[in-house]
């Protein structure tokens, strides 16, 4: 008589994850150097618009050492280095914003998790841009407005 043999089942068992999904502790801290590193370049370029550009006079600037009238080209010439420099600053302020606030997810645990699905952002994602809050997939939604940006 043949011996019946009771079936078991091996249970697969998933390599061990953080708090952040499939990011290992090592990737975390290797993007919250990248990001700190962005953070003091960019607070570095904002000090130095700042300089360069807001806290010169127009004499400063132009290397004018005359006292003959100013032209209103070189007025306009002026504002518009100084609007285009507000600009910079802006765009490299809000991009600061999201450095800290991915600073702050990686605190939290949930640093590369997307916050409009819930799901793992791909880590060639993450490379490309640390401070990245969504997964392409639904980044692309919000382009597309497919999708509202979730409440903060």
């Amino acid at each position: 008589m043949a011996q019946k043999r009771k079936k078991t089942f091996r249970k697969k068992i998933s390599p061990p994850q953080t708090k952040e999904g499939n990011l290992a502790a090592a990737d975390i801290e290797r993007f919250k150097q990248m990001l700190l590193e962005k953070r003091g370049e960019i607070l570095t370029n904002v000090n130095e618009m700042e300089d360069e550009t807001l806290k010169k006079s127009r004499l400063d600037a132009a290397g004018d050492l005359s006292s003959m009238p100013i032209h209103m080209a070189d007025i306009g010439s002026d504002n518009y280095e100084q609007e285009f420099t507000l600009g910079l600053m802006d765009s490299e302020r809000k991009l600061l914003k999201e450095i800290d606030d991915a600073l702050q997810r990686i605190e939290q645990g949930t640093y590369g998790i997307c916050k409009g699905t819930g799901k793992q952002i791909q880590k060639a994602r993450l490379e490309a841009q640390p401070w990245a809050r969504y997964s392409v997939e639904y980044a692309q939604m919000l382009e597309q407005g497919l999708v509202t940006e979730p409440e903060q």
